[in-house]
């Protein structure tokens, strides 16, 4: 199978440039996709751009990943609703730092290797262009009918908020990247989003017209879930590739929770399994979807690609203690941090740290919180074996709770029985 071929049967592959796989089947092409440092951190939207960077470099081809530390100084308007808050030079260079670093874990940077990945940032050719220049040496290959003609242009054009001049040279620009990777790196081929078919197109076009030459494109679908929702998005946010962002533990949830519709291609989309492995697997799926398997292992394959064995490994038992008796050890051996990532979510009440130095009786405890409404509620329940603490069953009402009971000298897990939780916090 060809990269054509994977990309395809993956569902990766949506607008493609004739003549675009006889290239890639006719020798190694060099072939770059830009990323917008828009933060320092990579968000999983990233993703589909990185992994068609890897497979690319798997079937024997050489990446570009550009990292647009001047394009991201104007913003690419494509099917926005409205320009985007423009990033000053220091921002922008500690995003492009933190991208590069993040792109480095995925891709073979190895120069003895004749396909090695190569890191590009597209303001260290730009910072030496005048305006000028510019628009006299490139600007007159493409014509405004040709740049109007675009969809993203003409949406926002025809939109209540316009489009500023700074918005409407960015195809502009992205397409001179293009020109310049092909006239100094051989770059034949530039990938992306649906979205940026426009930019791309205007690339190979500028090429065509200012250097007389032939370069090819293909693009990938944006990702959407299918109840129409944002992709990369929960309830708390952005799910980011960096872990101080966005936790191992919180990261390899999204995954778990997806549903067996968005499973089915995200399994193909987002992992390296082979297709006969991933149609078993969904085979499986059907027949017994309760257990889940699909999920367990899209999340396992991707978080293991962007964070590695040992926080997959720490994000199933963190999952277990939310669901599982026998994990009181595990509470207890969690740091704060850690503690913290698997409680998100969980109810947190305060008691007074005072309190807990000259003990407490579980009743009154669980009362004064809020935990239970009252008094009676709680003796009622505790009485019936229906109230854990640290994830041990409280046998009686008579039990004290001090300072002893705290996890990292500040919290206590309380829980109701089976699926309620509740985070206590000495203060």
């Amino acid at each position: 199978m060809n990269l054509i071929e994977e990309l395809r049967w993956r569902g990766m592959l949506q607008d493609m440039m004739p003549g675009t796989e006889e290239q890639l089947k006719k020798e190694m092409t060099t072939a770059y996709i830009g990323f917008d440092p828009t933060a320092e951190s990579l968000h999983i939207g990233s993703l589909v751009p990185i992994l068609l960077l890897v497979h690319l470099q798997k079937a024997g081809h050489k990446p570009l990943a550009l990292v647009g530390g001047a394009t991201g100084m104007v913003g690419d308007p494509s099917f926005k609703a409205e320009e985007r808050k423009m990033l000053d030079l220091d921002t922008l260079q500690k995003n492009v730092a933190g991208i590069r670093a993040q792109l480095e874990r995925f891709l073979d940077f190895d120069p003895a290797k004749p396909n090695a990945a190569e890191m590009v940032n597209n303001f260290d050719w730009f910072q030496h262009i005048s305006f000028l220049d510019f628009i006299r040496d490139t600007g007159k290959h493409i014509t405004v009918n040709y740049m109007m003609a675009k969809d993203s242009v003409k949406k926002r054009i025809e939109g209540d908020n316009g489009m500023s001049f700074t918005e409407f040279t960015y195809q502009l620009i992205q397409g001179y990247d293009f020109y310049h990777l092909y006239t100094v790196k051989n770059c034949k081929l530039q990938m992306g989003g649906s979205d940026q078919w426009g930019n791309i197109v205007t690339g190979t076009e500028l090429i065509r017209r200012k250097a007389g030459g032939e370069a090819f494109a293909f693009t990938c679908p944006l990702i959407k879930k299918a109840d129409g929702t944002k992709f990369g998005k929960t309830e708390q946010g952005t799910v980011w590739l960096d872990s101080r962002r966005t936790s191992p533990y919180m990261f390899y949830q999204f995954w778990l929770n997806t549903t067996d519709v968005d499973a089915e291609s995200y399994i193909k989309i987002f992992t390296f399994m082979e297709q006969p492995e991933v149609d078993e697997l969904i085979a499986k799926h059907r027949e017994a979807p309760h257990l889940r398997q699909l999920q367990q292992r899209l999340a396992k394959e991707v978080t293991i690609f962007i964070h590695g064995e040992e926080s997959y490994e720490f994000a199933v038992k963190a999952s277990s203690l939310l669901f599982s008796n026998d994990t009181a050890e595990l509470l207890v051996s969690l740091t704060e941090e850690q503690l913290l990532d698997v409680m998100d979510g969980v109810p947190q009440f305060e008691v007074a740290k005072a309190d807990l130095e000259t003990g407490k009786d579980v009743v009154s405890l669980l009362a004064e919180t809020g935990i239970f409404p009252s008094k009676g509620e709680a003796r009622k329940t505790v009485q019936g074996g229906g109230v854990s603490m640290n994830k041990n069953k409280i046998e009686g009402i008579e039990t004290v709770i001090n300072t002893n009971a705290l996890l990292r000298d500040k919290y206590i897990l309380f829980q109701k029985g089976k699926k309620n939780y509740y985070l206590v916090k000495a203060v």
